[in-house]
């Protein structure tokens, strides 16, 4: 069911539309909205909030900051972020989250980007935990997106985007394939964009985003976010053409255990020593090539 809205000019049509899907996010979403409120932009932006079955004010949260609000009674984020696309006006689709914030620049640097890059269809840019969050929490993503940097420096290609900071345009949008789960709002997406077109990275332009899906340990995350969730539920998804693998647990809640930090910390410094081996073996055997 979507709301009513007045019906606008085409000639009006804002350069923006930011699509947030929400799930039970009074708690964030003042903030995220805030943000945007606060963007230095001088052109036209709309806001999308699309209401995923929420049991809490998140709906009265979003209206109460001029957000345009739908609803979207199929469960899981892919189907939200569908619905706020199919029904977004802007030539600039943004795709982000209602836990996640922005510094005032962000939409001018996103304009920037793609109109340096005339050819390219969508521009990403990395995410930044908080600083509440577990002590790797600032780790991982700033290897990840230095690495995605690097390989956009060096070939030109994007491998990875984050579904918090991605824009896209909409003639080079063909939709997100609702039947999938994790994955499908970023490596599917970013698949079939690149079909249409090359896609850039801004390293510059992050966004801020809550570590609450990191409070169950590095082991989890790990294991069962990445691993079962992410890669795996993706691939038997796209394979059978069906949701076989559903939504991963919503996380709505900041609390850490202290058996999830002391695992994370096993999980971490097990990694840091593997890595480490297989660092001065690869040196050693380098070494002895020389």
């Amino acid at each position: 069911m979507v709301e009513e809205r007045p019906a606008t000019p085409a000639e009006s049509r804002p350069r923006f539309s930011v699509v947030i899907p929400a799930l039970d996010e009074e708690r964030y979403l003042g903030d995220c909205l805030r943000s945007l409120a606060a963007q230095d932009f001088a052109g036209g932006v709309e806001v999308i909030v699309v209401d995923n079955n929420s049991t809490d004010r998140t709906a009265a949260v979003a209206r109460s900051f001029g957000a345009t609000v739908v609803h979207e009674e199929r469960p899981g984020v892919c189907s939200a972020r569908q619905c706020g696309a199919a029904l977004a006006r802007g030539e600039i689709i943004v795709s982000t989250d209602a836990d996640t914030t922005f510094d005032p620049g962000w939409l001018t640097r996103i304009d920037q980007a793609l109109e340096q890059h005339p050819s390219c269809v969508a521009v990403g840019g990395p995410c930044r935990f908080t600083a509440d969050g577990p002590f790797w929490a600032s780790m991982y993503p700033r290897l990840l997106f230095g690495l995605v940097a690097l390989l956009h420096r060096l070939t030109g290609r994007v491998f990875y985007v984050t579904a918090t900071n991605l824009a896209f345009r909409r003639t080079a949008w063909s939709g997100y394939n609702t039947y999938m789960t994790q994955g499908c709002d970023e490596v599917d997406l970013l698949r079939r964009l690149k079909r249409r077109g090359p896609v850039t990275f801004d390293r510059h332009n992050p966004t801020f985003t809550s570590p609450r899906r990191l409070q169950r340990g590095l082991a989890y995350n790990l294991v069962v976010t990445f691993l079962v969730y992410y890669l795996l539920a993706y691939w038997i998804n796209r394979v059978a053409g069906r949701r076989v693998v559903g939504t991963a647990p919503a996380f709505r809640s900041d609390a850490r255990s202290s058996l999830s930090l002391w695992a994370g910390r096993v999980v971490f410094a097990s990694t840091m020593l593997i890595l480490g081996v297989v660092l001065l073996r690869t040196g050693i055997y380098v070494v002895g090539l020389i």
